[in-house]
């Protein structure tokens, strides 16, 4: 019988297009999927650490993974991502049990390091900076969740800064993959069946600036659409300065580019914009909302928000409340500041204490939950094009163009149609829909 591994995924996007790729790796050196942790042999968790509390989610799970060293000695347990690459042995101090350890940068290098943990050896892998050999992993194959949408990772890393920020210290600075290595890996994953493909980044739309001969973002897109058989194309995550003009004019005339983005504003105020080193007023980024608005039909934006950065003030709070009610965002994902270790911020004057950090992000979610019912009611007798993905229960699930959940009444036969349905009842974060047409 074979060995079975387990992963266990925090973070965002990246880390999740990781762990395909991690399993793509195992699957080629004879490992299983295990249905639960209990009956691995590999355990990896997969690691982000970009608030402290997913540090201390992965702190709680080593503590529970352990126990499987009584029943199975030679099983393996593993640390991967931000958090390992951040940091290092003192991570295997705190948590002796931990036989491997590596970051994105050398998960190319996972057969290797079993390896070296079968022999006994603690198996830590730990770059400070990209290898050369980096690009290897794109040659390993890539197993997904989804059949019919896949992610597609353009460029590691960021240059921007920010001081709250720890994601250029442990992905590096910015590194775009080139045209002809994402436009194969594109046409590989429609012949596999794939449908939309999810571009991703850390910051998504600076693609292309630091190729020998650059290339704008904008070009990327026109290309991806052009392969045969791609009928969707979403990306995440850029930054406001990156989103130039030319990229709005390719999601506006890219019939493939769905209506919705991810945008980050982080905080209204420019007072705290500026110590946040995010390049940007308020005023700027409304300006591109507009745009946006402008020129691509139907958009719904997405957002990510600190609250509680250090010295803002109840101004400063009202002014990223202000940002909320005049984009209505269709989701927003915010968090109370967490200071990050080696970052500016961590160390800045002014820190707030945590009750008044948890009083405002009560306050902003009740106000975006009140943004969410309204903009949820404005879907209901509208046709909404929807990528089937999955059957349950004679229902389908799938996702319109706007990335909003819809369900409506279907079988096997819809999966990975793309059909065109009836919004009959709206809720912040599902359509009921009854079916109109199959498109394609």
């Amino acid at each position: 019988m074979g060995k079975k591994f387990y992963i266990k995924t925090f973070g965002c996007q990246m880390n999740f297009n990781d762990t395909e790729r991690i399993r793509g790796i195992l699957r080629s050196i004879g490992y299983e999927p295990a249905k639960s942790w209990e009956e691995a042999d590999l355990i990896i968790l997969n690691t982000c650490t970009v608030r402290e509390k997913p540090d201390q989610k992965v702190l709680s799970h080593l503590g529970e993974y352990k126990k499987i060293k009584e029943k199975n000695p030679n099983a393996l347990i593993a640390v991967a991502g931000c958090l390992a690459q951040r940091a290092g042995w003192e991570l295997v101090q705190k948590a002796p049990v931990i036989d491997i350890m590596f970051s994105s940068f050398n998960m190319h290098q996972l057969p290797e390091l079993i390896n070296q943990a079968q022999a006994g050896y603690k198996a830590v892998a730990i770059l400070e900076a990209p290898p050369e050999d980096e690009d290897k992993i794109w040659e390993f194959p890539t197993e997904r969740d989804n059949p019919y949408c896949a992610y597609v990772t353009v460029i590691k890393g960021c240059d921007k800064f920010c001081t709250y920020c720890v994601v250029p210290l442990t992905r590096g600075r910015e590194r775009s993959r080139s045209l002809e290595s994402i436009l194969d890996e594109v046409k590989r994953l429609v012949d596999e069946g794939v449908r939309e493909i999810h571009l991703l980044g850390q910051n998504v739309t600076a693609w292309g600036k630091d190729l020998e001969k650059p290339v704008p973002f904008s070009e990327l897109l026109y290309r991806v659409a052009e392969v045969e058989g791609v009928e969707r194309i979403r990306f995440t995550t850029g930054h406001p300065k990156d989103l130039t003009d030319d990229v709005i004019e390719a999601m506006a005339e890219i019939p493939q580019v769905c209506n919705a983005l991810h945008l980050p504003f982080q905080a209204g105020s420019n007072r705290i914009l500026a110590l946040m080193d995010r390049g940007y007023t308020k005023e700027e980024y409304l300006e591109k909302v507009a745009k946006l608005k402008e020129k691509v039909k139907g958009i719904a934006l997405s957002t990510d928000v600190i609250v509680g950065f250090p010295t803002e003030t109840e101004e400063d709070f009202e002014e990223t409340l202000d940002v909320l009610r005049r984009v209505e965002f269709e989701q927003v994902f915010s968090f109370k500041f967490s200071p990050r270790p080696g970052t500016p911020a961590a160390s800045m004057e002014g820190q707030l204490p945590d009750e008044v950090k948890t009083d405002r992000m009560r306050r902003l979610l009740e106000l975006q939950k009140e943004i969410l019912s309204r903009v949820a009611k404005r879907y209901e007798g509208t046709l909404q094009e929807v990528l089937v993905e999955e059957e349950k229960d004679g229902k389908v699930i799938g996702r319109t163009t706007t990335n909003k959940w819809a369900t409506l009444k279907g079988g096997k036969e819809l999966l990975g149609k793309i059909v065109k349905a009836r919004v009959v009842k709206a809720s912040p974060f599902n359509l009921e829909c009854e079916l109109v047409e199959v498109v394609k």
